[in-house]
């Protein structure tokens, strides 16, 4: 099963600054961990919410916001893709994170199985695969 593993940002991570490096040194420890478990897909740090900007869907419409954006509660500072056996051992590599203070969120990554498999765009999804054999998700 494929889960992410979300990190929350916080006013550290919001201000831009880069992590010190010791904090970098326990982040790379602990990649090192899921790299050699096998269990790491992917994983990256985010630049603040200052760098970047939401797009907002109204019917038709589409307007840009820039950021900063407030309310960081809502907003990202990282992330890793896993595929493990369960959701346990994902709450579990989440519970490793080496943070003092923080939130990890961990939610389930949607497979191409779970949609219907008479859909054309599913049939394109599987066929791609097939093609590339690389790991993407619908």
């Amino acid at each position: 099963m494929k889960y992410m593993l979300l990190l929350k940002a916080d006013e550290a991570s919001e201000s831009g600054a880069v992590p010190d490096s010791e904090a970098i040194a326990n982040m790379g420890r602990y990649n090192d961990e899921l790299i050699k478990a096998g269990v790491l897909l992917a994983g990256e740090g985010l630049h603040s919410s200052a760098d970047g900007a939401r797009v907002r869907f109204s019917g038709g419409d589409r307007s840009v916001v820039d950021g900063p954006f407030a309310e960081t509660t809502e907003l990202l500072a990282g992330f890793w893709i896993l595929e493990v056996a369960s959701k346990e051992e994902a709450v579990e590599w989440a519970r490793r994170v080496p943070l003092t203070s923080g939130e990890v969120e961990v939610r389930q990554v949607f497979t191409v199985d779970e949609f219907d498999q008479d859909d054309e765009y599913v049939q394109k999804e599987r066929q791609w695969r097939e093609e590339h054999g690389e790991v993407r998700t619908a």
